[in-house]
């Protein structure tokens, strides 16, 4: 059984940090391409931040220079650093893992950042 768990979501003030970090089981974690998705209320879910098995990053234009994403295949956990948090940031963040024409998402952590 696959499962993603998200953690250390919570509210910042507007420049703040956060950190969150996505933990996978059932899955061969250093095989699979991870990623971070973020919905806010009242509109579609966006990617956030993208990382390929072999460790290439890719940044939706919102976020770049702000959040940076990374992997412990060791751990089996991808992380999103999140700094210089803005309100807009404020959403549902969702963990994505993508694997042998698999997909599979996490139960999803709030982030709030409050002006």
């Amino acid at each position: 059984q696959v499962q993603l768990v998200e953690s250390g979501g919570g509210l910042a003030q507007s420049g703040g940090s956060l950190s969150l970090s996505c933990a996978a089981s059932g899955i061969t974690f250093r095989f699979a391409a991870m990623g971070w998705y973020r919905q806010a209320p009242g509109k579609q879910r966006e990617t956030v931040a993208l990382i390929s098995s072999s460790g290439v990053t890719n940044y939706a234009d919102a976020v770049k220079g702000r959040f940076t994403i990374s992997r412990d295949n060791a751990k089996n956990t991808v992380y999103l650093q999140m700094n210089s948090l803005k309100p807009e940031d404020t959403a549902v963040y969702y963990c994505n893992a993508q694997i042998f024409n698999s997909n599979y998402w996490g139960q999803g952590t709030q982030v709030t950042v409050s002006s």
